[in-house]
């Protein structure tokens, strides 16, 4: 495969994932929709694009960076460039990268449930009780509580994953169809 071939399908796959993250303004704008974010859908379309996992994990981190770093501005008038815990929130999606890096066929099937299994975790890790402050108590109860009201923010999570994904997938499925250069060596040796 030529050095063009994988340089225009990295910068589109790049392209695609910094534009649909602009997503993010939805639930700016509108908060009862908060969580509605194209964070999963993104992080999943790495991982299932990216041949050079690294790459996926890279483009997946500058990403939620730029795009943590616009939000932060409208919500702060500030220019933040790091905030305390954004490791933490960070994580899951590289999980979640990870997760897309085990889907073998894009099929509607395999993309639904990689990315119920994202939110599955997303939901299980960022409500632990380290992350809830004194919010909760510190036991299982208080872990259940924080569960609980979590409910609506991962149920828009998944909705936003459905949305963005169809825009992220199914745009690159059929960018594919059309454009050669953007199949893997894979795809076109079949």
């Amino acid at each position: 495969m030529s050095l063009q071939k994988i340089n225009t399908r990295t910068v589109v796959l790049i392209t695609l994932m910094l534009i649909v993250s602009l997503g993010r303004l939805v639930s700016y704008y509108y908060p009862s929709l908060s969580n509605f974010t194209p964070l999963g859908a993104i992080a999943l379309f790495g991982g299932v694009y990216f041949a050079d996992k690294w790459k996926a994990y890279i483009s997946v981190l500058v990403t939620l960076f730029l795009s943590d770093v616009l939000i932060n501005y409208l919500y702060s008038s500030k220019l933040i460039l790091w905030r305390d815990g954004a490791f933490w929130v960070y994580l899951p999606f590289l999980v979640i990268v990870l997760i897309g890096s085990f889907v073998k066929k894009v099929s509607i099937g395999s993309i639904a449930l990689a990315s119920l299994a994202g939110v599955v975790f997303h939901w299980l890790f960022t409500d632990l009780p380290f992350f809830y402050g004194t919010f909760y108590p510190h036991t299982l109860r208080g872990y259940g509580m924080s569960l609980t009201a979590a409910i609506p923010f991962e149920r828009n999570m998944l909705l936003g994953d459905i949305a963005f994904g169809l825009i992220l997938f199914g745009g690159f499925e059929l960018a594919k169809s059309k454009f050669n250069i953007l199949r893997s060596h894979k795809e076109l040796a079949v």
